[in-house]
């Protein structure tokens, strides 16, 4: 704060308010039954020696004051002075050394368009994902087949007895049970290696086979259960857990639905597959909005879908704000400053300074990036509903300076009060 602003503020306020109090002191003494007279008792030594006391008991108290006015800029608050908005250097107080540059950034259409960029990289890598190559369904360890030959239904019993109870979801129904190392006993043949091959191939190399001991058999070979190919899905939806994956294509639309749907609680924009190692962050209503079809990005097996939580997504509304707050994001995961105010009351009218709003983002992950947006135009409330927030951002009010002043005062006119008191008593 410039020291120019101080002393109008304290020739108008502060000096009234301590003399208010000295006044209200004395009369106190005056009225409480002592029989002395303060005003006509001029030439008691005493008195006189006891107000003086007074006095200097007062003007020590204001240059005190002053002085801690002065240094009212270390009063509860935040505030960048215009030359550090582009670039704030923090230094740790061990030896002077020097810390990693914080960006600070104003708040205006090219840093809006900046963030749109970035979600066009994004875009680009779920493209990757939707052009990807689709292929048929190949047998694996667990999976159950169900081989016929025809005229010979003496093979049959080797499938195993017919189930007359319910089968539980882990139970292998009736037919030919392909073990861990990928092969499956059938009569005549022994051994057969069939994980990696689709039905097709199997059922060619059983008919090639079965001809040493039959006349052109005819042998139908289909799959009884799909065991061996599966996905997990986890997070805000109805029935988390494992899903196989069968000879129909599994997109991310039909492993949602086979969980029974989002919860009321999902983040649908921000949804991660992680796929052979990597992750990948997806938005559904970004990508219908973008003409992508989430019905089109199919499913492989080993994939995890993980639905975050809006309370996960939320980001912290600090400050002079008339309720700070942790907002959460809509339902299609966007969560835009103005919607974070908005859930917080918007400014306190009384202490909120516009002019000073700060998003602090990034301080988790060792990039940390302020933002700052002068909101006293309504025109900025344009900017602050374009600008989206991220999970863990920060927004921050800070107070006006004649608000930080009266904090300062609040805290220093208790003690005023008791020396006063303290004076008179000494007397």
């Amino acid at each position: 704060m410039k020291k120019k602003f101080l002393w109008p503020i304290w020739r108008v306020s502060v000096v009234p308010q301590i003399a208010s109090r000295g006044r209200a002191v004395l009369a106190q003494y005056e009225l409480g039954g002592t029989g002395v007279d303060i005003r006509g008792a001029a030439n008691d030594f005493t008195l006189m020696k006891s107000c003086n006391l007074m006095r200097a008991l007062i003007i020590t108290t204001t240059i005190g004051c002053s002085g801690a006015l002065v240094a009212c800029s270390v009063a509860p608050g935040m505030e960048l002075t215009p030359g550090m908005r582009h670039a704030v250097e923090a230094r740790s107080e061990e030896g002077g050394k020097v810390e990693p540059q914080i960006r600070v950034i104003e708040i205006d259409a090219g840093a809006v368009a900046a963030h749109s960029t970035q979600g066009a990289k994004n875009d680009a890598r779920i493209e990757s994902l939707l052009a990807a190559p689709q292929e048929p369904y190949r047998v694996g360890p667990a999976d159950v087949l169900q081989i016929t030959v025809w005229d010979h239904p003496e093979l049959a019993v080797a499938q195993g007895p017919s189930q007359t109870t319910t089968l539980r979801p882990a139970d292998a129904p009736q037919g030919f049970v392909v073990d861990a190392n990928g092969y499956l006993q059938f009569p005549y043949m022994g051994r057969l290696k069939v994980a990696g091959l689709n039905v097709d191939d199997i059922q060619e190399r059983l008919s090639i086979a079965l001809g040493e001991y039959f006349r052109a058999p005819q042998v139908t070979v289909r799959m009884a259960s799909y065991r061996s190919k599966q996905i997990l899905i986890d997070g805000e939806v109805h029935a988390p857990g494992n899903q196989p994956l069968n000879d129909v294509p599994m997109s991310l639309s039909d492993a949602i639905g086979r969980a029974g749907g989002f919860t009321a609680n999902a983040d649908q924009g921000r949804i991660v597959l992680v796929r052979g190692g990597d992750s990948y962050a997806l938005n559904i209503p970004d990508m219908i909005q973008h003409g992508m079809n989430p019905s089109n990005l199919m499913l492989k097996s080993g994939d995890v879908l993980r639905i975050a939580s809006r309370d996960q997504s939320g980001a912290y509304v600090l400050g002079e704000v008339a309720k700070p707050i942790t907002a959460i994001p809509k339902q299609d995961g966007n969560l835009s400053l103005a919607d974070a105010l908005s859930q917080a009351g918007s400014f306190n009218l009384s202490t909120s300074n516009p002019q000073q709003l700060y998003v602090i983002r990034g301080a988790r992950d060792g990039h940390p990036e302020v933002f700052h947006l002068d909101a006293r135009s309504p025109v900025a409330i344009v900017m602050a509903s374009r600008f989206q927030l991220r999970p863990d951002d920060v927004v921050y009010v800070d107070a006006t300076d004649l608000v930080r002043v009266n904090r300062v005062l609040s805290l220093l006119l208790p003690a005023i009060d008791a020396g006063l008191t303290a004076a008179v008593v000494a007397k």
